[in-house]
């Protein structure tokens, strides 16, 4: 069964919205409708690639690596597309931003509290297996609460 869709076109936009869309791909309707509980509009960049990130898996990617992936799935948009949009689906709840080494950010599709790994020189983010267990928390400083957590321990391969 092929998708039946109506595309619609507005002025200023990001590209077009799909609506009317027929239950036929079940990895469309998947990113529908997480861009649609996010609160974020269908548009064709979102969806191609909310398709790349969500439907393949938990997973961690940098803006090169998804940029690099839509190329060759002959998704073309432009790397600043790319950062964009990750960005939109951090904001919206989506992905969880990690800064592993001050430089690059990965994203996680997993936003769960959870610790990662960073393999330096390899440049690679893993989820750390086994639970890692905090007995105390720091108190916030006056006026603020803690929005979040983020464990990063960092590795590399021992010199022989």
């Amino acid at each position: 069964m092929g998708i039946q869709a109506t595309i619609t076109f507005a002025e200023n936009d990001n590209g077009p919205d799909v609506v009317g869309l027929e239950p036929a791909d079940a990895g469309l309707q998947h990113c529908l409708q997480l861009l649609g509980n996010a609160g974020l509009r269908p548009t064709r960049q979102r969806l191609a690639l909310g398709r790349l990130l969500f439907l393949g898996g938990h997973r961690h990617v940098t803006a090169e690596s998804l940029y690099e992936e839509a190329m060759a799935a002959n998704v073309y948009l432009s790397l600043a597309t790319v950062y964009n949009t990750l960005n939109q689906f951090t904001e919206a709840g989506l992905l969880r931003r990690i800064a592993a080494d001050g430089i690059k950010s990965f994203f996680d599709t997993d936003t769960s509290l959870h610790p990662h790994f960073y393999l330096e020189g390899e440049d690679v983010l893993v989820d750390v297996a086994e639970g890692l267990a905090f007995t105390k928390m720091p108190e916030a400083l006056p006026g603020h609460e803690i929005a979040r957590l983020d464990v990063v321990v960092h590795l590399r391969r021992k010199r022989t």
